[in-house]
């Protein structure tokens, strides 16, 4: 979306082909009965969404963020309240887990200093033990938000996490007030006002190639001539399912091939009965929960939850309505849901649900009193509404970057701009992936 936005705003003629039937992917909602309304992945993004925003968005777009001052903590090691930004991370780090004051401010820089095109040999393990060795309390701290947020692990490059974290370190963690239908509904309202053909229920049956370039798409059965095409699908989706392997040259087919998809997700979506309330000052606004001994990442995916991260939306996040609700988030496996029959996938998902609700309790004790509509998503629903393999709520692992970026080398005309690792997954990163490729297509196009 920001592609075709600055790219129509350049004056290309733009279309933007969407399958399902409302833009956006996975920065969705969805109304249930009784006024609810679910925001599927608006958690909280770094403060350079602001300014990402301001500059190829629109001000009013820009001046909707607003900070989410009160990110908690709860997990065997300790219980911590946060307004989750350098200063005050600094400040726990020295007062409460007694680390050196100039080895804090040390690991900071280090972290800051992070860019993609880094060395990818170190990994984010050797990087906590470099400066923290022998720290699980420390390593939990730092570590289970960004595994939140993007799906890393102790054993990616240490870059994928270094950026990720010092970005949300910069001024801590941010929303769009007025959930995620009022933003996409304004980006809808720009893109159209600068040009953009959008069409949506518009599935790319495949990408066509001519003598070794794009030539455009095949979209629900019709064939759309095109200079160019950028693909926001899942990278291998892109690869095998819509261009086609006989397109690329061998050495690229094999990297390729070895791309992991990065992991899915599991969220329970809670509803308050209007008219009940939910007490901010006992659950914050993110809730970062572990019934966990220690950081663990195969527990972090496990079947048998441990970890649950909580998102509360509270009636001043989302003026207009009194409701409150809550978004319960657990990272996830493909294969833990994929080979469920439909007996036991409803089964499974009730018990994700009753957990949850359990869970829960312990911070909204009388919940059950006050909810009015729960209902879950798995990895199959994510693959269902996103047609990303496996579900994968942040696309590739890091690898998946450098194949994402040498398609035009591959291909003349082809481009990629999705979740790869880069730079910030979740909402800035989708914005900053796509101004990046935005200047290569109209480089490229203009060039012919």
């Amino acid at each position: 979306m920001t592609a075709a936005n600055l790219l129509a705003r350049n004056g290309l003629r733009v279309l933007l082909c969407e399958h399902h039937h409302k833009l956006g992917g996975l920065a969705t909602w969805f109304h249930r009965r009784g006024g609810a309304v679910f925001d599927v992945s608006l958690h909280g993004f770094p403060v350079g969404m602001i300014k990402s925003c301001r500059r190829y968005w629109t001000r009013e777009i820009a001046d909707s963020i607003v900070q989410l001052k009160d990110i908690r903590f709860d997990n065997p090691m300790f219980q911590i309240q946060t307004t989750f930004n350098r200063e005050d991370f600094t400040k726990l780090l020295i007062e409460r887990f007694g680390i050196a004051p100039e080895t804090v401010e040390a690991f900071f820089d280090k972290a800051r200093s992070m860019t993609f095109v880094d060395d990818q040999s170190l990994k984010t393990r050797d990087l906590f033990e470099q400066f923290f060795p022998g720290r699980d309390d420390v390593v939990r701290l730092l570590m289970e938000p960004i595994t939140y947020a993007n799906g890393s692990t102790l054993d990616e490059p240490a870059i994928t996490y270094g950026i990720v974290f010092s970005n949300f370190m910069s001024k801590g963690v941010f929303t769009f007030v007025g959930g995620t239908e009022k933003l996409i509904g304004l980006m809808k309202a720009e893109m159209e006002k600068n040009g953009v053909d959008i069409a949506l229920n518009c599935r790319i049956d495949r990408i066509d190639v001519e003598k070794g370039r794009v030539a455009g798409v095949v979209a629900n059965g019709q064939h759309v001539r095109a200079k160019s095409v950028l693909s926001n699908g899942n990278l291998k989706s892109t690869l095998f399912k819509m261009v086609g392997e006989e397109h690329f040259s061998k050495p690229f087919l094999d990297e390729a091939r070895a791309v992991r998809l990065n992991n899915s997700s599991c969220q329970v979506y809670l509803s308050i009965r209007e008219g009940e309330t939910i007490d901010e000052s006992a659950c914050g606004d993110l809730l970062f929960t572990s019934t966990a001994p220690k950081f663990d990442t195969k527990m972090l995916l496990s079947r048998d939850i441990t970890s649950r991260t909580y998102s509360f939306y509270y009636p001043r996040t989302r003026p207009g309505s009194n409701r409150y609700s809550v978004v319960s988030s657990t990272n996830a496996n493909y294969d833990d849901w994929a080979g469920l029959s439909p007996e036991a996938y409803e089964a499974s998902k009730k018990d994700l649900i009753e957990d949850t609700l359990r869970a829960i309790s312990k911070y909204i004790p009388d919940i059950r009193d006050k909810v009015d509509w729960v209902e879950a998503a798995t990895p199959r629903t994510f693959e269902r509404y996103t047609l990303h393999e496996g579900g994968a709520s942040f696309g590739t692992k890091f690898e998946g970057l450098a194949i994402s970026r040498r398609l035009p080398e591959e291909i003349p005309g082809l481009f990629h701009a999705g979740s790869v690792g880069i730079i910030m997954s979740g909402w800035l990163g989708a914005v900053n992936y796509g101004v990046i490729v935005a200047n290569e297509v109209d480089a490229f196009v203009r060039s012919r």
